[in-house]
């Protein structure tokens, strides 16, 4: 479902991230938003590489925009629309804990959207803005399919690697949001919240 359908104005669906948003586009959003209650930064992408000297400096640079520059961007953008008693979630990765041997860009920038969390989350608390991530381990995502339908294989061991004995679905990172979003979640702030099936407890 849209969030047209939910009671909410639909400014875009994508967005070309990692370049500044222009002084039109941000008097467009003002313009046509009264105010922002939430923002969900989900952009992201991973090119798996099998060693350092693998990954271009194209590719580092391309992640990171998307990845991080993206999500800068649009927070900056999205604040002077939000006042007390917004939320702002980002998604890390359980690979800004663990680690991935072929995604060392990728996670590189999930540990840095952790960070971005806790320090954004200390430097808005006096405004009434709750900052918070999700932290999901492998969820059956169009990205998760395009990387392992080659290769049925991955994706069985892919689902072994969690200790419930599968992927995740994307409902169950919704439900993470809309918990970290709702005043249930009022006491919540400068937390990465695992939806992992178990991965970062093993």
């Amino acid at each position: 479902r849209g969030f047209g359908d939910a009671g909410t104005t639909q400014l875009a669906n994508q967005l070309q991230l990692g370049l500044e948003i222009d002084v039109v586009r941000q008097l467009q959003v003002r313009d046509e938003a009264a105010g922002l209650d939430v923002l969900v930064n989900n952009a992201g992408e991973q090119h798996p590489q099998a060693r350092l000297e693998d990954i271009s400096e194209e590719q580092w640079e391309k992640t990171f925009r998307t990845n991080i520059f993206g999500m800068f961007q649009l927070t900056k953008a999205a604040l002077p629309l939000m006042g007390k008693g917004g939320a702002i979630i980002n998604t890390t990765s359980i690979t800004a804990y663990k680690g991935n041997p072929q995604l060392i860009d990728y996670s590189s920038t999930k540990g840095a959207i952790t960070s971005f969390t806790r320090s954004l989350s200390m430097n808005l608390v006096n405004r009434g803005i709750r900052v918070n991530a999700v932290c999901p381990a492998v969820i059956d995502t169009d990205m998760f399919r395009r990387a392992y339908e080659a290769d049925p294989r991955k994706a069985e061991f892919a689902a072994a690697m969690h200790p419930l004995g599968r992927v995740g679905r994307v409902e169950e990172i919704a439900a993470a949001v809309l918990y970290l979003c709702s005043d249930n979640a009022g006491f919540t702030t400068g937390i990465a919240l695992p939806v992992d099936g178990g991965a970062t407890a093993i």
